[in-house]
């Protein structure tokens, strides 16, 4: 099982793994979604964390692409959009957890839960 961050906001990727890597979870980080669906699939295992406003390959099309898998792994969302904005981008995507930006004491409880 590894938490894989999709962030292109380098504070809160290192914010994330540090929190995620000093529990001892194996962290993966990409700053892209480009440069995470080249890494290829995720096991079902993987927990996925997405930031929804990424540039490029969207976190709405990422979420997508991973419910489409075989085997699709757990998916959480951070974004700094508001809730309408939100709720709009993942209408229709299959379920996933919306965690808010900035960062909260209550993430890492939310993402390793």
């Amino acid at each position: 099982m590894a938490f894989l961050i999709v962030e292109d906001d380098a504070a809160v990727a290192d914010a994330l793994r540090g929190l995620l890597s000093a529990a001892g979870f194996e962290v993966r980080a990409f700053s892209s979604g480009e440069a995470f669906l080249l890494a290829g699939p995720p096991s079902g295992a993987d927990t996925v964390v997405i930031d929804l406003g990424l540039p490029g390959v969207s976190g709405a099309t990422l979420i997508q692409w991973l419910g489409a898998l075989a085997d699709p792994p757990r998916v959480v969302v951070i974004s700094g959009k508001s809730s309408r904005l939100i709720e709009r981008e993942i209408a229709g995507l299959s379920p996933v957890q919306v965690l808010r930006k900035p960062p909260a004491a209550d993430w890492f409880e939310a993402i390793a839960g």
